[in-house]
């Protein structure tokens, strides 16, 4: 998946031990002759200066794409596209937050006025927030670093 709007898949969600559907892993965008967006593994190989660049670095860059891999010609995303990019880019954070207060908080605000735009460090600040309340963190969080 490269993360551009051919490669979205459908906003179902599964269980985190459930295996994704074959049929969200291609687009119909793509299958219908739209052209084929460049894989992110493919655009970050093509950021000479991120050649050395450290982990963390990278899955920034990884982010930055796939907003800017969505966003319209001025560099923003709608509410309702924010909202859909969150539920099909980043669901295994989004999982099992559905029915807490600040996760319905934060899907309300975008939910409202669908049409008007965000900027990418309004996404990234409501990626940051869903980050921080999702149970995958406490999930990493328990993960053996050393053997």
């Amino acid at each position: 998946m490269c993360g551009c709007r051919a490669s979205i898949p459908s906003t179902e969600q599964y269980s985190v031990n459930q295996p994704v559907p074959a049929s969200t892993k291609k687009s119909p965008l793509s299958a219908a002759g739209m052209p084929k967006c460049i894989p992110i593994a493919k655009q970050l190989a093509s950021i000479k200066a991120l050649g050395q660049g450290s982990d963390l670095e990278k899955a920034f860059a990884t982010v930055a794409l796939v907003y800017n891999n969505n966003a319209d010609p001025e560099g923003k995303l709608s509410r309702a596209e924010t909202k859909s990019l969150l539920q099909t880019q980043f669901w295994h954070f989004i999982q099992g937050q559905e029915n807490k207060p600040k996760y319905l908080e934060i899907i309300s605000d975008l939910d409202e006025e669908p049409e008007n735009k965000i900027d990418f460090e309004d996404f990234m600040m409501t990626l940051v927030m869903l980050t921080l309340m999702s149970d995958l963190l406490q999930e990493i969080k328990n993960v053996k670093t050393t053997k």
